[in-house]
């Protein structure tokens, strides 16, 4: 099989703090994964270098173009993107659209679950999602807001698509809603913008592996999250987390991946989880950060997981031996494995 790995950030150059360092991190741990295909990777020239024996193909146009250019000179392909303005299904597209199979979830799906909204929708009254209202730019937020922040309540604005916790807030008034509201509008290409009931509680997700029927629950996951002046800040977390409540948020997160026949390979569910029980935030249909800590952990490559997955097959045997935690320092993800 001849496989291409291509990370976003890498690929194009693009420095952004809330995606460079864990896109890189999880880059480099896919291709030491599956390191027995020989897998290809694109680079770009003015990109940092990437710490792998895998073949690098340097990029020096844009990508898209790339892709159409050369992908179909490949079996198969695993793209690692965030879904923001919609990039990771415009890269899914264009794989498939090259008869090239991709090693992850379908574009149709990944479309779907880019959007909180929609994804919102398609899991009320199955899972036990967070109330989520959907509010368009061109309302009349000023006189929303007023009829909202009338008493002592906290709410959580953030984009219909934000990867990372950027661009979420938490807030408690009139101006501090329509601040975040000018933030997330600088952010999103999107004409509207959500906004959900504050949950608090510990933030966590669920790892899985997915064949598109059933999907695995592998560990649940610390997610470091703290709020700073109003706003979420996400720098790392822990794999796995010891919870009383582990069973209960690995099983609504198997039926919410479950709920969705395109979702493939590995993908993270976010959750929180306080005294009333578990909540469930969003759906990440993709390569999440915490793969580069459970990978050291698990009884088997997760790498070829993936591709078994793909073709129908998930792991029966989960053995985790040992805790990871990882976070981010300036521009690189540090991991620190505890046995």
């Amino acid at each position: 099989m001849k496989l291409l790995v291509f990370e976003f950030a890498t690929a194009t150059g693009l420095e952004d703090p809330a995606i460079s360092a864990e896109g890189l991190a999880m880059l480099e741990a896919v291709l030491e994964d599956l390191k027995e295909f020989k897998p290809h990777y694109l680079v770009s020239n003015r990109n940092k270098i990437v710490k792998s024996k895998a073949i690098p193909i340097s990029v020096d146009e844009n990508i898209y173009d790339w892709l159409n250019k050369y992908l179909k000179d490949y079996d198969a392909c695993l793209p690692i993107a965030p879904e923001e303005d919609y990039l990771l299904y415009d890269l899914t597209k264009i794989i498939e659209k090259n008869g090239v199979k991709v090693l992850g979830t379908d574009s149709g799906t990944v479309k779907l679950t880019t959007n909180k909204f929609e994804t919102y929708n398609a899991l009320n009254g199955k899972v036990p999602v967070i109330k989520t209202e959907r509010i368009f730019f061109e309302d009349d937020l000023e006189e929303y807001g007023r009829s909202i922040f009338h008493e002592d309540i906290f709410k959580v604005v953030k984009p219909v698509d934000g990867v990372s916790c950027s661009c979420v807030m938490i807030v408690n008034s009139l101006d501090e809603f329509l601040n975040a509201v000018n933030s997330i509008k600088q952010f999103t290409k999107f004409p509207y913008f959500i906004m959900q009931e504050y949950v608090p509680g510990e933030s966590v997700s669920v790892s899985l592996i997915s064949n598109g029927e059933t999907a695995v629950p592998l560990s649940l996951n610390l997610q470091n999250i703290k709020i700073s002046s109003g706003e979420f800040i996400y720098s790392g977390g822990k794999v796995p987390l010891n919870h009383e409540m582990s069973n209960i948020a690995k099983q609504t997160a198997k039926k919410a991946i479950e709920l969705f026949e395109g979702i493939v390979g590995f993908v993270g569910v976010d959750l929180i989880i306080n005294e009333s029980g578990v909540h469930l935030v969003e759906i990440n249909s993709r390569l999440t950060t915490p793969y580069v800590a459970l990978r050291q952990i698990i009884n088997f490559n997760l790498g070829t997981a993936v591709i078994n997955a793909v073709n129908g097959e998930i792991p029966e045997n989960i053995e985790l031996n040992g805790e990871v935690n990882f976070y981010k320092e300036g521009k690189a993800l540090r991991v620190s494995v505890l046995k």
